[in-house]
């Protein structure tokens, strides 16, 4: 079929753009931005009343967003065909934007605002079509399609709900996974169709679209295997925090949950996939929810293309990324390799960090003198034990007596003189709780010079040092980790492109028997979005996949790669994959150059406040009071004859942060690094981990470095 009617003129039929089930839509030669879409022949009887009513309605002059039918077509016989429609080129359908693979994919330079904005959009198409008399009926994620600025048209409108001069026109078809719990189970072409219907599949959309791809009824359900319809059916929404008890149902691994966003949002999808369809929110009430959320998002401190909502406190996407080494908005922007640096600068700041000096314990710690002669507790424990020895010879000398006068009870004397020899021998103060009151009032000591440090602004130089040493260490470790990840590169050469080939093939595109629509948006939801994340392990956790089923996906993934040829010749990707990676490295390092050279102001800035601290401490009151009982508790012990424990206290430094160039840059998630004892430094004897030298009013010791949680110590 080359020639048509459209009206009164006869136009000619070009290329091909798209075949469905109902037909085939092809362009117009002469007439940009117009398609015609010629129906089935079996399906044109059927159709043409609808459409024509349509027409006559003048629903396409009503907006540009729905791709209504604009003009009736037919052929040279006047016999119904089809309709000229607006041609959507140019846009992808909406799950290629919300699913992450295929987001990185088709729309690359999407973020977080991105997304929302679209979200946006698709309310506002969705609102569009209300006004116009029609109800959408079959809204899917197939139907709504998205250009790379955002901007969002609705197709398949001759399917829509539309009602004319006392006749209407039902929407007889329906994707179960975006259809209403109530409609679940019924025969949708004998429905009629409502708005809150609509604000179901809206919600899902949107869902879908802030979730990455997640299904809101794809969850864990504490009881037997259902599939998708009954979790919809039985409204079972997984994400809910208001029905948690009664849904049984909890959401997928690693997927966001509602209350890391507004309670705006949250309330709202509490309500869309509640019990009352009535409640359900409208396309206005989301284009006003989203529009806030939209001006509400947070940037990352870390990763510039990181928006996330600022009730979640902190970049969600970095966590995400942490847990599962895949980034959903990386950072794509291409780094100029000659980024300013300053290495003569970046060399002199740390020497100059290294050299920097802080106040030891030592300096902060006061001298202070106490009385001469024991303390009253030692006086107290002395009499005590004099008292003792003189009853102790008052009973030997009576059992002596009574040996004497009354020799027939000797056993009674001889008991009476043990006990008194027991007594008299027992006249040495015990040591033991002189050496505890001294490493009680050793911890005080230290609470007492962590507070004078918190209060006068060491603590954070000090967090700043140690955040320095480790930029330092990164900084100078830079080539190296650059060296060890291009050989790391080339070595995963062959595995990447057997990933880039699998990721080729969309779960949602495949043709497995027995795993339909709404199986597919399950799999998505549990992260299986392409062919490259079927695993084993990875299908048979996810809810109604058993082994048949998990078998069926497995063998479709080793079909496709069996098809993988590798081609060890150097490419473009290659090339590009290193230049990324250079340029990742340069970036990293150019922060680190900027992290020392700003960490050096400072300290220098803190240097005179660091200098007076040692003045001050001597008017500390609640230290001084703390070192006085410290000095009495070593004159006890000296005064016992008993040596004095070595001190434990010491300047503490918090841990530092870990710099960006140590971050790990391997596509899975890096474990927690083993804790590496220096050869030379001895274990702790508390936990046996690695020690560090510190310093105390006795002079230099070997201190747990994971004081205060482990005090263990070494002379």
């Amino acid at each position: 079929m080359q020639d048509i009617v459209v009206g009164k003129d006869r136009v000619s039929l070009a290329e091909l753009i798209g075949k469905g089930g109902e037909g085939e839509v092809f362009a117009i030669k002469g007439h940009g931005g117009q398609a015609v879409k010629i129906y089935n022949a079996r399906l044109r009887e059927k159709r043409e009343d609808k459409v024509r009513a349509m027409v006559r309605e003048g629903l396409a002059s009503k907006t540009d967003l729905v791709a209504y039918p604009g003009e009736v077509v037919t052929d040279r016989s006047g016999n119904f065909l089809g309709f000229v429609m607006r041609l959507v080129s140019g846009y992808r359908p909406l799950h290629e934007l919300y699913s992450p693979k295929s987001r990185q994919r088709y729309f690359p330079k999407a973020d977080y605002r991105f997304i929302v904005h679209t979200a946006l959009n698709v309310a506002r198409a969705v609102g569009k079509v209300h006004q116009t008399g029609c109800v959408i009926g079959d809204l899917n994620h197939s139907g709504v399609l998205v250009a790379q600025n955002g901007t969002v048209a609705l197709i398949d409108a001759d399917s829509f709900q539309f009602s004319l001069n006392g006749t209407s026109y039902p929407c007889v078809v329906g994707v179960p996974d975006f259809t209403p719990p109530e409609l679940h189970g019924k025969n949708l072409a004998a429905v009629h169709r409502t708005i809150e219907h609509d604000n179901f599949g809206l919600a899902i959309a949107i869902f879908h679209l802030l979730f990455m791809g997640r299904h809101p009824y794809a969850g864990r359900y504490n009881g037997p295997d259902i599939s998708m319809g009954e979790a919809i059916a039985q409204n079972r929404f997984a994400f809910s925090r208001l029905r948690q008890a009664a849904t049984r149902t909890v959401p997928p691994p690693g997927a966001l949950t509602l209350d890391m966003f507004p309670a705006a949002v949250s309330g709202a999808f509490e309500k869309a996939f509640g019990l009352t369809p009535a409640a359900r929110p409208g396309a206005l009430d989301w284009v006003h929810i989203l529009g806030a959320l939209e001006t509400s998002l947070n940037r990352c401190s870390r990763v510039k293309t990181h928006y996330f909502p600022g009730t979640a406190g902190s970049c969600i996407w970095c966590k995400l990324t942490a847990s599962s080494g895949f980034d959903m908005f990386p950072d794509l922007t291409a780094v100029e390799p000659n980024l300013p640096s300053d290495a003569r600068g970046t060399e002199q700041a740390i020497r100059e960090i290294l050299a920097f000096s802080f106040p030891t314990a030592a300096d902060l710690l006061p001298a202070v003198s106490v009385p001469g002669g024991a303390s009253t507790s030692l006086r107290d424990a002395r009499s005590g034990k004099i008292g003792k020895a003189i009853l102790g010879l008052s009973l030997i000398g009576g059992s002596l007596a009574g040996f004497i006068y009354i020799p027939a009870a000797w056993i009674a004397w001889a008991g009476l003189a043990f006990w008194g020899w027991v007594a008299f021998s027992n006249r040495e103060t015990e040591t033991g709780p002189f050496l505890q009151a001294f490493k009680n009032a050793d911890e005080r000591v230290q609470r007492e010079l962590d507070n004078f440090v918190r209060r006068n602004g060491l603590a954070e130089v000090m967090k700043v040092r140690g955040d320095l040493d480790a930029a330092i260490s990164a900084y100078k470790g830079h080539d190296d980790a650059l060296a060890r990840e291009l050989t790391k590169l080339k070595a995963s050469r062959e595995s990447r492109m057997r990933q880039a080939f699998l990721d080729s093939f969309p779960v949602r595109s495949a043709n497995i028997p027995g795993i339909g629509p709404a199986k597919t948006a399950t799999l998505i939801s549990f992260g299986i979005e392409t062919a490259g994340d079927v695993t084993q392990l990875s299908v048979r956790r996810v809810p109604g996949f058993g082994d048949v089923l998990t078998g069926k996906m497995v063998a479709w993934r080793r079909s496709l790669e069996a098809r993988f040829r590798y081609n060890p010749a150097p490419n473009a990707q290659d090339v590009a994959d290193e230049r990324a990676l250079r340029a990742r490295f340069a970036a990293e390092k150019a922060k680190l150059e900027s992290t020392i050279r700003n960490g050096l102001g400072t300290l220098r800035n803190a240097k005179a406040r660091l200098a007076a601290l040692p003045t001050k401490a001597k008017s500390d009151g609640g230290l001084i009071d703390a070192l006085a009982a410290r000095a009495r508790a070593e004159q006890d012990l000296r005064e016992l004859g008993t040596s004095v424990p070595a001190s434990t206290v010491a300047l503490t430094v918090p841990p530092p942060r870990q710099p960006l160039a140590q971050q790990p840059s391997s596509p899975k998630a890096a474990s927690p690094a083993p804790v590496v004892r220096t050869p030379g430094t001895p274990p702790c004897p508390r936990c046996g981990g690695p020690m560090r030298r510190r310093s105390g009013r006795y002079g230099q010791f070997w201190g747990c470095l994971k004081y205060p949680v482990c005090k263990g110590t070494r002379n």
